[in-house]
């Protein structure tokens, strides 16, 4: 187990909670794949991320070649914080190895309480102010970008965004075991970043608008390439289900 000694000064504490997950904790979202459970801790609470048991081939890759989602998620954090980019604090991360491999792994960080993610501003085109934080969104990207940040899992559920007295936003990365450190993103590689956010061209258009003026580049070129990756992974994600669909039309 690695701790954020700056953090957790009683590790003890923070062990007995690991080891008693499953029958104590307040459980938060929806659990389908990974569970994540809030804790009280010093004063604070704690956001523990239980990942789901991987498969045989993952249990012994995680154990001699690759590092687990829960030790990447750690010490992703530590990098983002480092390069000023927002993400709950980091607190721990275990892991529990058996002769097969990893059996269990838990990520542990302090549990922010934010006013929206970025799937409210899909859901909602008349969320209050929703174009200013769209573009504020967008200068958030650009800075990921410009630090050499590709978040792989940038999609709406996965920024937290919270309001500041002054109107300003905030945004927070989250579930991060799954990231690119580049000296230089191209082009076409920030286009690609923001393929998962969002389908609706409206968005599209005004993230297209701000990035172009921050990336010195023509508002058309912007909006076609990221139409073009926003297309691509719409086709490529419906096609994967309807796949999963024909293979369980038992169920």
């Amino acid at each position: 187990m690695i701790f954020n000694t700056s953090l957790i000064t009683n590790q003890k504490v923070l062990i007995d909670i690991i080891e008693s997950f499953n029958s104590k904790g307040i459980l938060f979202g929806d659990g389908v794949r990974n569970k994540i459970k809030l804790f009280k801790l010093e004063g604070k609470t704690i956001n523990i991320k239980s990942f789901k048991t991987p498969n045989l081939i993952n249990k012994i890759a995680y154990k001699y070649f690759r590092k687990s989602k829960a030790r990447r998620s750690f010490e992703y954090a530590a990098i983002l914080l480092e390069k000023g980019i927002g993400t709950p604090q980091p607190i721990a991360c275990a892991e529990n190895f058996t002769l097969l491999g990893l059996q269990e792994s838990f990520y542990i960080s302090e549990h922010l309480q934010a006013e929206l993610t970025f799937r409210e501003l899909v859901l909602q085109p008349d969320y209050p102010d929703h174009e200013n934080i769209l573009r504020q969104f967008t200068r958030f990207t650009f800075d990921l970008h410009q630090k050499g940040i590709e978040f792989l899992d940038h999609s709406p559920g996965n920024t937290l965004i919270k309001k500041a007295d002054d109107g300003s936003y905030s945004f927070y990365l989250v579930d991060l075991n799954r990231m690119n450190f580049h000296q230089f993103m191209d082009f076409e590689l920030r286009m690609k970043n923001f393929n998962r956010l969002t389908p609706k061209k409206e968005m599209l258009a005004i993230m297209s608008d701000e990035y172009a003026k921050l990336y010195n580049k023509k508002y058309d070129e912007v909006f076609v390439k990221m139409c073009f990756y926003t297309n691509d992974f719409q086709m490529k994600f419906h096609r994967k289900i309807a796949r999963k669909k024909k293979l369980l039309f038992w169920r």
